[in-house]
């Protein structure tokens, strides 16, 4: 068959028809390109699918055909200029093997029509709906697969502009993925890429600078993730955006997707709305996906930890060390581990008029975890923590609450990792070479006691160390995230419930709370993992030891962030802030809310810490 291309005809004639039956247009274009169906329709004209008949396979391709719905000489100007440069971009660039090869560009009875290669194949919009959501591997193959294609465009100095599923054709004969439509394409030769122009693009998947007509080469790269984070969750970029508190909530709407560690931090940063961390180049984000990275460059902690020199002993005493670390030593795995986790039950009392055991129920979680090697035969464990929204504080009818825990208040939480156990002796020897606890194991190479008797500004050595080890930040957590982490989506006073027994946690069991009994005093620290985790698979954030955080310390909270971020003065003497209560404690100071206030040089033997990592 052979269509008409007149716009007010589109007449379908047989095949080897030369003029149209109905109005008696010419129906091949430069007396070669016959076109046999309409493929679509769009503002700037037609698309058809056409058969080459100068050659004798008579290969397909495809027709564009100008016919611009726009009113006025300055929209038509403009249409104009980006059909003619779609010719131009594709002319310079489809040498490629993935991008559209141009074959012809010429105008026919006062219309301007573009001829190009044919790409068999189905777009990624249409794969999505077919085959559903694409998980980690695939999203992996797409980012290698198509950044070497924008590598090629950004080094002929041309900006896409619109990169977005219906544009990446997964090609029949060799799965490859080929990058199409140029028609928003821009040379950068020789311009200021910082001047405002017209805003073009589909606004789903434009980085903000494209948005007032600023496009970068990082625009692409944008664009590239927000079509992952689609392709990932099925839903359109502009709804994974919570504009009110200014944060992607991708993950929120992922569909029993597990996205690794290194590949999420990725997505991350591609769609970073500030250009400056963002992703500059194809090569930064083929590093941070392999891996590998300049090491010769360094970065900063996203903490607000003052920078300070940290090597001289006699002087570190108190000062903030630096977080600044050397990148790339260790690649971590995302693996899954499973565990059994324990609530108390409400009822929990008197059986028979004596004291009992309280009753819990049993539940059955897994979580995602990274494993850092410190040492031969000592490694460090990091929970994946799910980003979220909690209430900080406490609330007024909470028993044995303290004025500092309020005013309770919205905090949005950010994916991040946070230690499975506070930091071990073990651990703390292979990374310090020293071991300052009191209550010390005869082997401490094998001890699961947590180290004790470290400063705050010994616990930021300690990150400041590891970091260097591994190549990635290693900081403490905020005090938002240690609270978030602790409560595991629970808003009772512990995460066990409303009370806590001295069977579940190392504390002061001569005391009790609310409906809770008597129990054992230990009197001191006990391994790590001997009690039952939270609903992350935390273990031991009550109790055993207080644990430093990174921020100041504020008599309230009023006026304090509300993204997770720590809330600090960047004062060496600053009182700093540890949670979760300790072997000594009374089990009120155990709370998931309970704040206590410390000199950041202050050692104690119910002080230690767990580490955490940004994603």
């Amino acid at each position: 068959m052979t269509q008409c291309l007149n716009p007010n005809c589109l007449h379908v004639n047989l095949t080897d028809t030369k003029l149209c039956q109905q109005c008696n247009s010419t129906l091949l274009l430069m007396d070669r390109y016959r076109a046999v169906s309409l493929l679509g329709q769009g503002g700037f004209g037609r698309t058809f699918l056409a058969i080459d008949e100068f050659k004798p396979s008579q290969p397909r391709c495809v027709i564009k055909q100008f016919l611009p719905e726009v009113k006025g000489k300055k929209a038509l100007k403009k249409a104009t200029e980006l059909f003619e440069r779609e010719a131009a971009r594709l002319d310079e660039l489809g040498k490629h093997q993935q991008i559209p090869e141009l074959l012809a560009f010429f105008n026919q009875e006062e219309r301007k029509y573009l001829v190009q290669e044919f790409i068999d194949g189905e777009d990624l919009s249409k794969e999505l709906k077919n085959q559903g959501v694409f998980d980690s591997k695939k999203i992996k193959e797409l980012l290698l697969d198509l950044l070497s294609v924008l590598d090629f465009v950004h080094n002929n100095n041309v900006i896409h502009r619109d990169i977005k599923p219906e544009n990446i054709i997964r090609r029949k004969k060799d799965n490859k993925l080929v990058l199409v439509d140029f028609g928003a394409a821009k040379e950068t030769m020789g311009e200021n890429t910082s001047a405002v122009g017209t805003i073009i693009g589909s606004a789903a998947y434009i980085a903000p600078e494209q948005a007032v007509g600023k496009a970068k080469f990082a625009s692409d790269l944008y664009s590239l993730g927000a079509t992952c984070l689609h392709l990932l969750t099925n839903i359109e970029p502009t709804e994974l955006f919570d504009v009110a508190e200014g944060e992607w909530i991708w993950r929120d709407y992922l569909q029993d997707n597990e996205i690794d560690y290194e590949l999420s931090r990725v997505l991350d940063k591609l769609v970073e709305g500030a250009t400056k961390r963002r992703f500059q180049s194809v090569s930064e984000v083929l590093a941070a996906l392999s891996g590998n990275t300049n090491p010769n460059s360094t970065y900063s902690s996203r903490s607000d930890l003052i920078k300070a020199q940290y090597s001289n002993p006699s002087s570190h005493k108190n000062q903030i060390p630096s977080t600044r670390v050397k990148k790339q030593i260790q690649k971590l795995e995302l693996k899954i581990f499973e565990y059994d986790w324990q609530t108390i039950a409400d009822n929990s009392g008197l059986i028979i008029g004596k004291k009992s055991h309280l009753q819990t129920y049993l539940h059955h979680g897994k979580a995602k975890y990274i494993t850092i090697n410190l040492a031969k035969d000592i490694t460090l464990d990091l929970i994946g923590i799910p980003g979220g929204k909690f209430l900080m504080g406490s609330p007024n009818n909470e028993l044995e609450r303290e004025k500092e825990e309020s005013p309770q208040h919205q905090v949005s939480v950010r994916p991040f990792l946070f230690g499975k156990y506070p930091i071990t002796q073990a651990q703390w020897q292979a990374i310090m070479g020293n071991n300052p606890a009191k209550f010390v194991d005869s082997d401490v190479s094998l001890s699961k006691k947590p180290v004790e008797r470290v400063s705050w500004f010994d616990c930021n050595l300690f990150c400041e160390k590891l970091s260097q080890k591994i190549g990635r930040e290693i900081r403490l957590p905020t005090e938002a995230e240690w609270e978030y982490a602790c409560r595991g989506k629970t808003t009772t006073p512990f995460h066990y419930g409303s009370t806590i027994g001295a069977e579940l946690a190392n504390y002061n069991g001569e005391d009790v709370y609310g409906s809770g009994f008597e129990g054992e005093n230990r009197r001191e620290t006990t391994d790590v993992d001997r009690f039952s985790p939270n609903r992350f698979g935390l273990y031991d954030l009550h109790g055993n030891v207080a644990e430093w955080c990174a921020d100041s310390w504020h008599d309230n909270y009023h006026n304090a962030p509300t993204d997770g971020s720590a809330w600090t003065n960047n004062n060496p003497k600053d009182s700093r802030i540890l949670r979760g209560g300790s072997w000594l404690h009374l089990p009120g100071s155990c709370r998931s809310a309970q704040r206590i206030k410390s000199d950041p040089k202050s050692k104690s033997d119910a002080f230690g810490f767990r580490i955490a990592a940004s994603i």
